[in-house]
């Protein structure tokens, strides 16, 4: 029986490095989903073969409650003799601005992708989790979602629902030995804080840097491992102190 995960939003960033290092710690075949970088999906394919691993695309929008549908439906009925194991929400996208000039849009499309999509592709596979009686749910959240951050009313929202929902279904299936954790980062050097003055901003960490990608994978290889069996409903800070 192979052992898989899938990685939401796997393609660039947070969600490459989660991929590649789940890959080469735990020796899992790795679902990349993405929703339209072809280019950035294969690469990300490519750095898990590099290290011994073994990977396939799954293109589908997390927010398209149909489309998530289909694409595991089909992916589950073509793979009998494959078992997805781990599941590690990261797909999200920001629209930042100050609510009072917040498009309704901007709203909507950070909640949707962030928190339907997590409902969407949790929902589908929570059958399948449970029939293994195993797995492993990491929601990647942020530290947005535990404090809230001035011109990002959409996405504390979207992540503040995705630690509440993590909580609450720890609660439902921890009676089937499958653990749901969520991971708050704070400040990442990612494409999503390439815009930001890591300069100015690095001097309210009390670590006095930005976190790394890397580091942040290495904490959810670590909660998709045996040795996080008895952690769940847990809200792991990654921050470097800025906020705990």
């Amino acid at each position: 029986m192979r052992k898989c995960a899938l990685v939401t939003g796997g393609s660039r960033g947070i969600g490459r490095a989660v991929a590649v290092t789940l890959a080469a710690d735990l020796g899992l075949h790795i679902l990349i989903n993405y929703a339209s970088n072809d280019s950035a999906a294969e690469e990300t394919k490519k750095q898990i073969e590099e290290v011994g691993g073994t990977a396939e695309l799954l293109k589908f929008q997390v927010q398209d409650h149909a489309e998530v549908e289909k694409t595991l439906s089909d992916w589950l009925a073509n793979n009998k003799e494959s078992k997805v194991e781990v599941l590690v929400n990261n797909a999200g996208i920001t629209r930042d601005n100050l609510m009072v000039f917040m498009e309704e849009k901007d709203f909507d499309d950070v909640v949707q992708t962030s928190l339907k999509g997590m409902y969407n592709v949790t929902r589908h596979l929570l059958q399948h989790f449970v029939r293994n009686r195993a797995g492993r749910i990491i929601n990647m959240a942020s530290l947005s979602g535990l404090k809230g951050v001035p011109g990002q009313v959409n996405y504390s929202a979207a992540k503040g629902g995705m630690i509440a929902a993590t909580k609450a279904l720890s609660q439902e299936l921890a009676k089937r030995k499958i653990t749901v954790n969520a991971v708050a980062p704070g400040f990442i050097t990612s494409d999503m804080t390439q815009d930001l003055n890591e300069d100015e901003l690095k001097k309210l960490v009390p670590m006095n840097r930005f976190g790394s990608a890397q580091e942040v994978a290495d904490l959810v290889s670590f909660l998709a491992s045996p040795k996080a069996s008895y952690i769940t409903g847990e809200v792991i800070n990654i921050n470097g102190g800025l906020y705990s």
